[in-house]
């Protein structure tokens, strides 16, 4: 009696230890399930792939989208707008307007995370084809020379650059300048090799980069001149002075 009173003590604990063990990882593992499910506003990075190489999108391109996702806490707290990313595909684009509908399935988000809106959902984009074009290249001085000096005709060796863009804009463009040439200050023709800028958005300078600019600084010449050295000059000047009376 006594052995089997024990045996039975000893299957009892062992059922009751069982128990609780199942208790402590049913808890466990059913926590996530029990926690609070929640909202949260996240400012999602845009980023379209995929444009065909001969054309162009010219319609200004928001940098994020306000996006509304719904989970739980802990998986919303480990969420950040650095590790989501809404990516839309463009290889289907051609020349004209089009028109893209956002998906929840375009954002990359954990299975038990919920997309609840994107705003916005629907965007429009005017798509070019690219061109390709060779413009004058215009040196940009600026400021103004020493006192009794005048500025001649720079002249700029290329004097052409080949540029890309929108067609729209390709079209429209005559010139490029160069980067600022300064000017105040100069009492002599200098040479200067500086780059060749593009300031009109989405149009950009193929080649060449830089060109040689030749800047001619010359003597302001006028009736008040500096008598020149020698006889021979003055008298010259003296001659010229009376011609003009």
């Amino acid at each position: 009696m006594r052995a089997n009173g024990r045996t039975w003590y000893g299957r009892l604990a062992l059922l009751v230890f069982a128990l609780l063990l199942a208790s402590v990882f049913w808890f466990i593992v059913s926590g996530p399930r029990r926690e609070k499910v929640s909202e949260r506003a996240f400012a999602v990075p845009l980023s379209l792939t995929g444009v065909p190489r001969d054309l162009v999108i010219t319609t200004a391109v928001p940098d994020d989208v306000n996006v509304r996702l719904r989970g739980r806490v802990s998986e919303l707290r480990a969420l950040s707008s650095q590790n989501l990313e809404v990516t839309l595909d463009m290889n289907w684009v051609q020349a004209g307007e089009a028109e893209v509908t956002l998906r929840a399935q375009s954002i990359n988000v954990p299975p038990d995370v919920e997309v609840i809106s994107i705003d916005p959902s629907r965007m429009r984009f005017r798509v070019e084809p690219l061109r390709q074009r060779a413009v004058v290249i215009r040196p940009f001085l600026v400021g103004q020379p020493s006192p009794r000096h005048i500025i001649g005709d720079a002249t700029v060796e290329p004097d052409r650059a080949l540029v890309s863009g929108p067609a729209s804009k390709i079209l429209a463009l005559s010139e490029v300048a160069t980067e600022r040439i300064i000017m105040t200050g100069r009492a002599e023709t200098f040479v200067q090799n500086v780059a060749v800028v593009s300031d009109v958005a989405q149009v950009r300078v193929i080649a060449p980069l830089f060109t040689r600019v030749t800047v001619p600084v010359l003597s302001e010449v006028g009736p008040e001149a500096p008598l020149e050295d020698g006889v021979e000059g003055t008298q010259l000047q003296k001659r010229d002075r009376r011609k003009k009376r």
